[in-house]
């Protein structure tokens, strides 16, 4: 099909992604023909916007928006908002820049989204390399995290804090309107601030297991700030 993707945006937010976005854009662009491309910047201070910029001359697919110019909220999960709010495709799917999540991916979760689902989570079957710490930390927020989902009889999924899945963008959109409030934008966590706005049951809800890659270049986005961030999130 010449356009068998058309139907499909591919959100990927970046800060700092110099090493590997252009990869990322490149197995997209590759291997999903038709499909947009929307690039959003949190105010990277590498070469990440030049790269993007780049790769734009040559394939039209791609549109950059650089929020740093905007004088708007900064975040991971603004930056995600302000992509899907400008996307016009039917499905949206949402992806890192730093190769942790495999793009090969994208494919499964388009199907399931046509196929019916009105959400796709791509969910960390299994994670590489992580020190002890950080799994211990993970799997404390991800137990508060599903006992709120519980308390508020919201939705809920294999992995609630994934930050690569798929939805109708039509169903995102009308859901962050009603419930704007409870985005943290700051925060990193869109998945989970979105399934705290849905009663439980209201969703066809797929899922893609993937083993979560080593990051091969840059360093973790994760910090003090994002687990206030989060914190934030449980409560609002």
């Amino acid at each position: 099909m010449a356009n068998g993707y058309a139907d499909l945006t591919v959100i990927i937010p970046t800060l700092n992604e110099e090493k590997s976005v252009g990869q990322v854009l490149r197995r997209i662009s590759r291997e999903y023909n038709g499909c947009e491309i929307v690039v959003v910047d949190d105010g990277s201070d590498d070469l990440t916007k030049q790269v993007v910029k780049g790769f734009a001359k040559q394939e039209r697919r791609v549109r950059f928006f650089d929020r740093s110019a905007t004088g708007m909220e900064r975040g991971l999960t603004a930056s995600i908002v302000y992509g899907i709010m400008r996307s016009t495709t039917k499905y949206v799917i949402v992806i890192d820049a730093d190769l942790q999540h495999p793009t090969e991916k994208i494919h499964e979760m388009a199907s399931r989204l046509r196929s019916g689902c009105d959400l796709v989570v791509a969910s960390r079957a299994r994670v590489t390399d992580w020190a002890a710490y950080r799994r211990i930390i993970s799997r404390a927020f991800m137990y508060v995290g599903r006992a709120v989902l519980f308390v508020e009889a919201k939705e809920t999924c294999a992995d609630i804090f994934s930050g690569f899945f798929g939805i109708r963008r039509e169903l995102f959109v009308s859901t962050y309107k009603k419930n704007s409030s409870r985005f943290v934008g700051e925060g990193y966590k869109i998945l989970f601030d979105f399934l705290k706005c849905v009663d439980r049951g209201a969703l066809r809800i797929g899922n893609v297991p993937f083993v979560f890659r080593t990051r091969e270049f840059g360093s973790s986005k994760a910090g003090v700030t994002q687990g206030l961030a989060l914190l934030r999130s449980f409560a609002s």
